[in-house]
């Protein structure tokens, strides 16, 4: 899940983390300066279902305007990751150096 808050609470007119703050303790959720910053600028850990809903009324949105899911980031079984294809498809082959006209570089 990708979280969306900014730009919806930009799309809504709001433009600083302060101003919903204030919002939202309008609401009845009163949030710390540190809890907005995070929420505001980054992606939250964790984040109550009630406090969802107070930022959904405060900013007039739906919870799919706050989160945004993104399928393509889930491991399927049976799929490998990079690390995993990159380990079953073997050693790496190994690279000469050589000079720019193609010859190879002396020994050293």
């Amino acid at each position: 899940m990708r979280w969306n808050l900014r730009l919806t609470a930009a799309n809504k007119g709001v433009w600083k983390a302060s101003e919903l703050q204030r919002s939202l303790a309008e609401h009845g959720l009163v949030i710390s300066a540190g809890k907005m910053s995070g929420l505001w600028s980054g992606q939250p850990v964790s984040l109550k279902l009630e406090d969802l809903d107070v930022i959904c009324v405060a900013l007039g949105c739906e919870i799919s305007d706050l989160l945004i899911p993104e399928p393509e980031k889930v491991r399927r079984s049976g799929e490998e990751t990079g690390l995993q294809a990159a380990v079953a498809a073997g050693p790496a082959p190994v690279v000469v150096p050589r000079r720019r006209d193609g010859r190879s570089l002396p020994p050293m």
